[in-house]
């Protein structure tokens, strides 16, 4: 069985490099000895037929509404796919696209396709620098924000706690939204590649629903030797400019 990881419309939101996670998977499953192809779709007829993952990266404001728009064409399947439990992972105004909406700073706003709970508003100010998100289940992960908006309505079910940085905002303390298996984060990076563990727990998903085991094969654990140092070294200039919060 060949494990399709599909990255959505990358020519429209990878300013980030978040497009590139899909590359992380597709890499990491052959490491483990699986077959696994990464298929990049910019329309709804280029949707393969079976799909084991999905990756929507974050694009510029001046793209919403044209990515937008194509989202609106595979609306059912992201909401099955979602469903059924096959993990999508969605970055920054991927992950805006996703949710109820996005309030602009005229007043205006932008339906999103209801995938994911909570509300993109206008923040006081843009928002970049390092982010440390203590999950309970991925771990520590490691990235950097950069967004203009703050997020509602995903206290429920957060992706983590903010231990440096933003995150959702609005003194939430609180970074991202989880549903089963559909992720949003404003964690770039690519988040994936900073933290490998992030990508292992999602790839131990993707085997059991194809009815396969997955372990981290030995190429990639010189790869993860890598994200460690880069990891320590993020890590290590946050503490210097201040104490990291309690998670």
């Amino acid at each position: 069985m060949t494990l399709t990881i599909v990255a959505l419309l990358p020519a429209l939101q990878n300013t980030n490099g978040d497009a590139e996670n899909a590359t992380v998977l597709g890499r990491r499953a052959e490491w483990a000895g699986l077959d696994a192809r990464v298929v990049a779709v910019e329309a709804r007829e280029q949707l393969p037929e079976r799909v084991d993952a999905i990756v929507l990266g974050s694009g510029t404001d001046s793209s919403i509404e044209q990515s937008r728009a194509v989202l609106l064409t595979m609306h059912d399947e992201l909401r099955t796919w979602g469903t059924e439990g096959v993990p999508i992972l969605a970055v920054g105004t991927g992950w805006e696209l996703l949710c109820w909406g996005i309030e602009q700073p005229d007043g205006s706003s932008i339906e999103g396709l209801g995938i994911l709970p909570g509300r993109a508003v206008p923040a006081p100010a843009r928002v970049t620098g390092d982010l440390v998100v203590a999950s309970p289940r991925f771990g520590t992960l490691v990235g950097f924000e950069n967004h203009a908006r703050d997020y509602l309505g995903a206290e429920g079910s957060p992706l983590g706690r903010v231990r440096a940085g933003t995150g959702n905002g609005r003194d939430a303390g609180q970074e991202g939204v989880v549903m089963g298996s559909v992720i949003g984060t404003h964690l770039h990076g690519p988040v994936l590649a900073k933290n490998p563990a992030f990508a292992d727990q999602l790839l131990g998903v993707v085997a059991e629903r194809a009815g396969l085991a997955y372990e981290p094969g030995p190429r990639a654990a010189a790869v993860d030797a890598y994200a460690a140092a880069a990891r320590e070294a993020q890590l290590g200039a946050v503490r210097a400019a201040a104490p990291l919060a309690q998670a």
